[in-house]
């Protein structure tokens, strides 16, 4: 469970798709019923934000930390690493080559273009140089993945560049972490590695090993964050490698036409042209989740003149068609690719 989330990753993960045929099915830009550009100056007047609808959503920088560093990271089994050292540096360098940017246009090679995991995941150690150039590596070893379409694709990577080392690679399809986890742990069938999110696998084995009401070990500082999980793993018969610089995590996004009309990059930026508030689109539990609602509040200052609840998979569309003018995505969506 991705513990900072609004609901577990795999449940988040998996409207993916769904989220990105409710975006790409929400029909032209401005057909729904989306204000015309502001009149007024929103920061001079004190006046609300109106919704602004438009064909793109621009995700807004969380410029005061307010999210944790859900960054992409290999888990390993511990025995599987110290017999094949080499998995690490292998996957290390999946872990240089990825970036948030990269990690959308695969998730919309998926979610989107309708490729499959393993086609895309060819393309890209292609694209990106990552087969190995020594080929003397031997044994088999299995690659795990969470039950959605990201994570597939990332241990379709992950396997692509471990076989190209000369391992006999197969990867498969597990669950969610509380299945995942136990079974890498204890290297079941061969299970040697699986795509991980470095902030919500140490909030998960920290609460595992000291209980569920334990402080969250996990920060917007990817270093320190890796830093703590790196220990707890270990207790796990874990260990992880280099976190990449792509991240899957709550993210608030506007429309380009909302960006460009009020000037706003950031979440600070928001606040301050939007004293008078706007509308925010979330699921349910948003209002009373501190990632959420009361983390803008209380992080940003900033104020909502209405909150539209909605499933997962519905709130991009919601934005784009000027229904609410701010609205919770993942940062990796393939809806939010050029």
């Amino acid at each position: 469970m991705r513990v900072r989330h609004l609901t577990a990753k795999s449940l988040l993960a998996t409207t993916l798709l769904v989220s990105a045929m409710a975006l790409t099915a929400c029909g032209s830009p401005g057909s729904g019923g989306g204000e015309p550009e502001p009149t007024t100056d929103a920061s001079a007047s004190g006046t609300a934000c109106e919704p602004i609808a438009g064909d793109k959503l621009v995700v807004l920088t969380d410029d005061k930390g307010l999210q944790n560093a859900d960054n992409i990271i290999p888990a390993v089994n511990k025995d599987a690493a110290t017999k094949h050292p080499a998995i690490i540096d292998l996957l290390n360098t999946v872990s240089a080559a990825l970036d948030t940017d990269k990690l959308i246009q695969l998730n919309k090679a998926v979610d989107i273009d309708r490729k499959t995991s393993s086609e895309v995941a060819k393309e890209f150690v292609a694209t990106e140089g990552l087969a190995a150039t020594d080929k003397s590596q031997s044994g088999k070893l299995q690659v795990g993945a969470a039950n959605f379409s990201e994570s597939s694709t990332l241990a379709e990577i992950y396997g692509e560049v471990l076989r190209s080392a000369g391992f006999d690679v197969t990867v498969r399809t597990i669950g969610s972490r509380e299945t995942y986890l136990p079974a890498l742990e204890k290297g079941e069938d061969g299970l040697a590695v699986i795509p991980e999110y470095a902030a919500t696998l140490a909030d998960f084995i920290n609460a595992d090993i000291n209980g569920a009401e334990a402080k969250s070990v996990a920060s917007d500082d990817v270093d320190a964050t890796v830093a703590a999980l790196t220990p707890l793993a270990a207790q796990k018969n874990l260990v992880v490698g280099k976190p990449s610089a792509a991240q899957d995590q709550n993210a608030f996004a506007v429309t380009k036409e909302f960006a460009d009309a009020h000037k706003v990059t950031s979440l600070s930026e928001l606040a301050a042209a939007c004293p008078g508030g706007l509308s925010l689109a979330g699921p349910a539990e948003c209002p009373d989740r501190p990632f959420c609602q009361p983390g803008l509040e209380q992080t940003y200052g900033l104020k909502f003149t209405d909150f539209g609840s909605y499933d997962f998979g519905l709130i991009g569309g919601m934005v784009r068609d000027g229904k609410q003018a701010l609205g919770l995505v993942l940062s990796s969506d393939g809806s939010l690719a050029s």
